[in-house]
């Protein structure tokens, strides 16, 4: 049975070189200033929003039973004490139900905001611990992925993953044009099969009322097979 999307608001995700945490309303400034730049609203099909508003969809995406979304951090700035979190932050990835009459499928978004963060991994290393979240904890047995046809590096990884393209769609994008995007989708009907190919070392801490920074209890300690 799927469990409810909101079962990560108290949950944290270590992987090798990020770190995973749930959007919270502190995190709000430096997402909003990362989707003032025209290349992010591009890549993601999204509209510009105020500060106000990105408040407003921020507490939408934290309470909707149908959507799981982490910030990704730097795990090495995350581990020094006097860094502060937002100043950590390097991207966000989501996970979200796009049919009601299948809650076995999923659709998964990964952004690497900050530049210097892209081309080293941090890409594939989050899709991996967001594939096996999903399948493990939330009921997921099918990703789909919808992407920018000019997105070459995000189309290359997806299909390293398995992914196969479906279909292109046309949609409208925010300056009244028309975007090409991809749709990809992968099937995880057997998913300890597909995870035999990949392994990575998560530490899922779940269930936590407080989660500090440098204070962690673990729940649960994991090798994956990925």
């Amino acid at each position: 049975m799927l469990l409810k999307m909101r079962i990560n608001e108290d949950t944290l995700l270590e992987g090798e070189k990020v770190v995973l945490v749930p959007y919270n309303a502190d995190h709000v400034p430096r997402y909003h200033q990362w989707m003032c730049a025209p290349e992010l609203q591009k890549l993601s099909a999204s509209e510009p929003l105020t500060l106000e508003q990105e408040y407003d969809m921020q507490r939408c995406w934290r309470e909707d039973d149908d959507k799981c979304t982490f910030i990704i951090l730097d795990k090495q700035k995350w581990a020094d004490p006097s860094i502060p979190e937002q100043e950590c932050m390097v991207g966000d990835v989501n996970i979200f139900l796009t049919d009601p009459s299948d809650p076995s499928l999923a659709e998964l978004e990964i952004m690497i905001a900050v530049p210097c963060y892209r081309g080293k991994g941090l890409g594939k290393e989050v899709t991996r611990m967001m594939m096996y979240y999903g399948v493990h904890k939330l009921g997921i047995q099918k990703f789909e992925v919808k992407i920018g046809l000019d997105n070459k590096i995000s189309i290359a990884m997806f299909k390293k993953f398995h992914f196969r393209e479906v279909r292109v769609n046309k949609m409208n994008s925010f300056r009244n044009c028309f975007n090409s995007q991809v749709n990809m989708v992968i099937f995880f009907m057997n998913s300890d099969t597909c995870y035999q190919k990949f392994r990575i070392k998560i530490l899922i801490l779940l269930q936590i009322t407080l989660i500090l920074k440098h204070f962690k209890i673990s729940l649960k300690k994991c090798n994956l097979f990925l």
